[in-house]
């Protein structure tokens, strides 16, 4: 047990060493990289940069052939930085654990990674250092990873006129009959949000008064089903379920987030088509500025719609 607990404590290095399998591997290592980044689940720990630190070593199969001293031939050190750079790049996250598992991933798409020790501390959050180690082994088959199966929804933006249109249930049931994946964005409601002399207060109102009105939408069709998670999203465009963007989580934990002021949800919707990777974006009752995408863009009047 005593050596069990040395090995939980020591470098990540150590437990390596210390399950290595009758084979012999290489190993690499980043040691105490420290990065500032705002991330946390607790509301103290937004619009906050704190220190974290990475401890990493990966497994690797040994070159059969001559290193040449190419670094091409080799898995570089360069990849685990570069592995934790994008990770924090995607979006703002809540875990450590989610962080470790993306860096891990990353790393054992490597052809010559075996396993990723991976552990993550917050150096500000206390006395001391909390933080989370996780330890990965690539597939024994490694497959694709450049998303080809993932689905590219049709994205519809609805007014609040489309909303309240009497031929709402006949948009769906279009959109049902084409079988297309599909997502659908709002804005708020026609009324007076609450304002707030903070920023990231009032920012929360907007994503929440848009929100509100997702739930009115919801309520008029029960086929249409209030989201707010990327991975129940990508579920629901895989197994045909017509879902409503609540925009709050993907907004906030964004790195790189939209405006989501009163007069932009337009703008926002078009961000989340980005996203995810939309085919076509269709706008309701709106009119769409010209800008370049990676979609296709139709405006449509609420009087004449035809999917």
């Amino acid at each position: 047990m005593s050596c069990e607990i040395t090995q939980a404590f020591d470098h990540p290095d150590a437990r390596s060493r210390a399950t290595s399998q009758a084979s012999p591997l290489d190993r690499i290592s980043v040691r105490d990289h420290i990065v500032e980044v705002e991330i946390g689940a607790f509301q103290a720990e937004r619009g906050k940069m704190q220190r974290i630190c990475f401890n990493i070593v990966v497994e690797v199969r040994p070159l059969c052939g001559a290193v040449d001293d190419d670094v091409d031939k080799i898995l570089s050190y360069d990849k685990v930085t570069e592995a934790i750079a994008i990770a924090l790049g995607e979006e703002r996250l809540n875990l450590l654990e989610t962080l470790a598992a993306r860096i891990a991933e990353r790393i054992l798409w490597e052809p010559q990674a075996v396993r990723a020790f991976v552990r993550i501390e917050k150096l500000d959050r206390g006395p001391g250092a909390l933080g989370v180690e996780i330890v990965r082994s690539a597939p024994e088959e490694t497959g694709s990873h450049d998303d080809e199966d993932r689905p590219h929804p049709l994205v519809l933006f609805l007014s609040n006129q489309a909303i309240n249109a009497p031929h709402l249930k006949t948009w769906i049931d279009q959109i049902v009959d084409t079988g297309l994946p599909a997502l659908i964005c709002l804005g708020a409601a026609d009324t007076v949000a609450p304002q707030s002399k903070s920023v990231l207060a009032q920012r929360r109102i907007d994503l929440l008064a848009i929100e509100q009105n997702a739930w009115v939408l919801a309520g008029r069709d029960k086929r249409c089903v209030v989201v707010e998670t990327r991975t129940e999203l990508e579920w629901a465009l895989k197994n045909g379920q017509i879902s409503v963007w609540a925009p709050s989580k993907m907004v906030l934990d964004a790195v790189d987030g939209p405006a989501t002021g009163e007069q932009d949800s337009l703008k926002l919707a078009l961000w989340f088509a980005e996203e995810m990777d939309a085919a076509r974006f269709v706008s309701i009752g709106t009119s769409v500025a010209q800008l370049e995408h990676n979609f296709d863009v139709t405006q449509l009047e609420v009087s004449d719609v035809q999917f």
